[in-house]
């Protein structure tokens, strides 16, 4: 398993009318550090000609969080066959290392050419696995 994190502190503009991080923010968080992960490791040959869409997310709200916290945000891909990618998340609280939420989000690799799902490649297989 790779795993791809970032460090992020809460800002005032994530928080909502109960106080702690809104729940669509979270899904933001993971949105960006997927592409982030991507963008970080795909060859420029791919990241010109693909792009991914999101079929299906999944997520666990364990615990808020609130202003000025520092958070870990972690992804890693889980699987790659076919048009399709399943990668896992976790938000964590650095203080404590309470779990925040769990997500889970399976992707399709597309063609920008075609606007049709394409086959993932081994090689990009082998830079996510």
């Amino acid at each position: 398993m790779i795993t791809f994190s970032e460090k992020l502190t809460v800002p005032a503009s994530a928080i909502d009318e109960n106080g702690h991080v809104n729940n669509i923010t979270y899904l933001q968080w993971c949105i960006d550090v997927a592409e982030k992960h991507w963008f970080s490791k795909a060859p420029s040959t791919f990241k010109d000609s693909h792009f991914w869409v999101v079929l299906e997310h999944t997520i666990s709200y364990k615990n808020p969080s609130f202003e000025g916290e520092e958070l870990l945000v972690e992804t890693w891909v889980t699987t790659a066959e076919g048009v399709k990618s399943e990668r896992s998340y976790k938000i964590t609280r650095i203080s404590d290392q309470k779990v925040l939420v769990t997500a889970k989000t399976t992707w399709c690799f597309v063609e920008i050419e075609t606007q049709k799902p394409a086959r993932i490649t081994d090689e990009i297989r082998d830079l996510f696995l």
